[in-house]
């Protein structure tokens, strides 16, 4: 599952936070809601280290290893923009229990089928689409629920602490998926991803939800096309998207090709990895706003693009596990810096009722980079090795900021409360 987030049009930038920073969790609805997502995160997590690490018993084939994140971030191409259509005209609610719902099963099958021995690389990217297809679907309704769960006031401190839970969950959930698989194996971390959806099903169920009078209803066909003619004429828009699609095709390599580099150190040190990069995340969201004060968001997301190249390079060439742990740390660092940027522009992109519309859009391209940029990625480091695959991402992404120079994000307003999506 992602990470709720904020959403705003574009002419209502987010509010200075003038309330404290922990308000939120004073307010029972919304206390519960983080409370069960911080523990699907961590579920969701472990499902992470599990498939990846899985995949490495079954194959050593760098194109099937990157495989796996491509097929949870595949079935964005397929169901996205129709999932964001349906998130504004249907009750989130139930729709949300019906993801829910599906993902718990998918989960479930797999550990089962694990368990007795019975997954073969093709199956284990199977069920990681199945499962992926459930939470692409469950995306733009989720990220649209959290104005419905908090009082007004407490909105941008409520989308700072999803922030924080989902870092959380980064920073601790691999580490502990890698001593889940050490100890008991991956099919064992996938029941327990199952099992960690039923706190937000729980919520969701008992979630009185108040009725919400719809600005827009009729087909899905007819919202999906209202919301791509907007993006057509908007060309800020256009611009967000163009960013985000240079910086997740490149970016790509090192997420996909982490469990090769990991393999030499077990699943415990792949889960350790995970969690530098998550601690690296959580670093970074803590001096985002301070660092924001002292540079504009073009020149924020500038540095952090070339930070991040200069660790997946370095990721490549080190040797040893203690600075393999650095270069994780300062990647997620720069990772987190880059994505908070994306986010907040893409929030505030589009008019409040096209939120999951122009969520969803941004989350295609974002999410839809990163399955393309894995396979081509892997292919490479099938054909030239890893660390030359590693090299060339790096120089792409140079390449790519140089490319996008004349897509500025230029506004000068915007309170970069750090958010994160699925990736």
């Amino acid at each position: 599952m992602t990470e709720a987030i904020k959403t705003s049009a574009p002419e209502s930038l987010p509010p200075k936070l003038t309330t404290s920073a922990w308000a939120p969790l004073t307010e029972p609805l919304f206390r519960s809601l983080w409370i069960a997502a911080v523990i699907s995160y961590t579920g969701t997590w472990m499902q992470n280290v599990g498939a990846g690490w899985l995949m490495t018993q079954l194959t050593m084939s760098p194109l099937m290893v990157s495989l796996v994140t491509a097929a949870t971030t595949l079935p964005v191409f397929l169901v996205i923009l129709p999932a964001g259509a349906l998130a504004d005209l249907v009750d989130r609610r139930r729709f949300l229990l019906i993801t829910q719902s599906w993902m718990v099963v998918a989960a479930g099958v797999l550990g089962v089928l694990t368990l007795y021995h019975q997954v073969t690389p093709w199956v284990l990217l199977l069920f990681t689409f199945i499962l992926g297809l459930g939470a692409v679907m469950n995306d733009p309704a989720w990220q649209a629920i959290t104005p419905e769960v908090v009082r007004p006031e407490h909105h941008a401190p409520a989308v700072a602490l999803n922030s924080v839970g989902f870092n959380v969950a980064r920073a601790f959930g691999p580490a502990l998926g890698g001593l889940v698989i050490a100890a008991a194996g991956s099919g064992v971390a996938f029941l327990l991803n199952a099992a960690s959806f039923f706190g937000v099903i729980f919520f969701l169920y008992r979630w009185k939800r108040p009725h919400f009078e719809q600005v827009e209803t009729g087909r899905v066909r007819d919202a999906l096309v209202a919301g791509l003619r907007y993006v057509r004429g908007a060309p800020q828009v256009r611009s967000i998207l163009i960013r985000t699609g240079a910086f997740s095709l490149a970016a790509s390599s090192l997420p996909a090709l982490l469990p090769i580099l990991a393999r030499p150190h077990g699943a415990t040190g792949y889960g350790l990895l995970l969690g530098f990069f998550g601690l690296g995340a959580l670093a970074g969201a803590a001096l985002l706003p301070r660092v924001r004060t002292h540079f504009s968001v073009d020149r924020l997301v500038a540095f952090d693009i070339l930070l991040f190249a200069a660790m997946t390079f370095a990721a490549g060439r080190v040797q040893t596990f203690s600075l393999l742990c650095l270069v994780l740390f300062a990647s997620g660092t720069a990772w987190i810096g880059i994505l908070a940027c994306l986010n907040i522009a893409a929030q505030t992109m589009c008019p409040s009722f096209l939120r999951a519309r122009a969520l969803s859009m941004y989350l295609l391209v974002l999410q839809g980079g990163m399955a393309v940029g894995s396979t081509a990625w892997g292919a490479l480091a099938t054909r030239a090795g890893v660390p030359t695959a590693l090299l060339c991402s790096a120089a792409a992404l140079v390449a790519g900021l140089l490319a996008v120079r004349r897509h500025r994000l230029t506004s000068q307003q915007f309170e970069l409360t750090p958010s994160v999506v699925r990736d």
